[in-house]
Parts: C-alpha cells; sequence; structure tokens
C-alpha cells in the first residue's frame, strides 16, 4: 500500500485515484499519522456487499437436491491406529 501525505495527496489527486483503480488501498497520513485510506469503487463494492446469512449460503449449495446417506456406524466403539 502506497502512503501519501494529505498536501501531496490533495495535489495528486488524479494520480491516487488511479493507483487505487490499478494497484489497490492508498493510504494517507496526516502529520504522520494514518487517517484515511482510498480505495477504488470496485473494491468498496466487494467490501460492502451484505453476505448470504448461513441458511442462504447452504441453500445456494450446488449440493442442494443430492440424496446424501448421513448414517452413522452403530457400534460402541471403533479402532484408531495411534
Amino acid at each position: 500500500m502506497t502512503t501519501w501525505q494529505l498536501q501531496e495527496a490533495k495535489g495528486k489527486l488524479s494520480e491516487v485515484v488511479k493507483r487505487a483503480v490499478k494497484e489497490g488501498p492508498q493510504e494517507i497520513t496526516l502529520r504522520g499519522e494514518s487517517v484515511a485510506v482510498l480505495i477504488s469503487r470496485k473494491e468498496y463494492d466487494r467490501l460492502s456487499h451484505p453476505k448470504p446469512n448461513f441458511v442462504e449460503f447452504m441453500r445456494a449449495s450446488p449440493l442442494v437436491g443430492l440424496d446424501l446417506d448421513f448414517t452413522r456406524e452403530q457400534t460402541l466403539t471403533r479402532e484408531i491406529d495411534l
């Protein structure tokens, strides 16, 4: 992430925006302290897009409708290799 001082970012806003689109987030500092990050619209949309809840996620699974066998072995113990 490229870091810009606020005064420099103001003077080169076009370049800062172009770099945000091509290279990713651009950090802006004020008196040496990070105060803002400029990101592209595409990145903003990706981050702000609501994610589905668990039920919606499961319903969208490509496995929906498949007949899966979930039977458990009924033995009391099982052998394992240590």
